[in-house]
C-alpha cells in the first residue's frame, strides 16, 4: 500500500509515453523501415522525462483535484 502511489505514476508513465512516443514518430516518419529504431529513441528521452513530471507535478495537482472533487 506504501508503493501505490510512487508505483501508479511509474506505470502511468511508462505507458504515456509508450502511447505518446509511437504515434509522434508514427507522424513524423509514418509506418516503415526505421519506425521501431525512432519510436525507441523517443521512448528513451521520453518516460525519465514523464516520470520526473509526474512526481514533480503530483504535489501541487493532488491538492488541487481535492478541492476540486470535494465539491461533489
Amino acid at each position: 500500500k506504501k508503493y501505490a502511489q510512487p508505483l501508479f505514476m511509474i506505470f502511468m508513465s511508462f505507458g504515456m509515453s509508450v502511447v505518446i512516443g509511437a504515434v509522434t514518430t508514427l507522424v513524423h516518419t509514418g509506418f516503415g523501415e526505421g519506425f521501431f529504431d525512432w519510436f525507441l529513441n523517443a521512448f528513451i528521452i521520453a518516460f525519465p522525462i514523464a516520470i520526473i513530471a509526474a512526481f514533480t507535478m503530483a504535489p501541487i495537482v493532488r491538492p488541487l483535484v481535492n478541492k476540486i472533487a470535494s465539491k461533489d
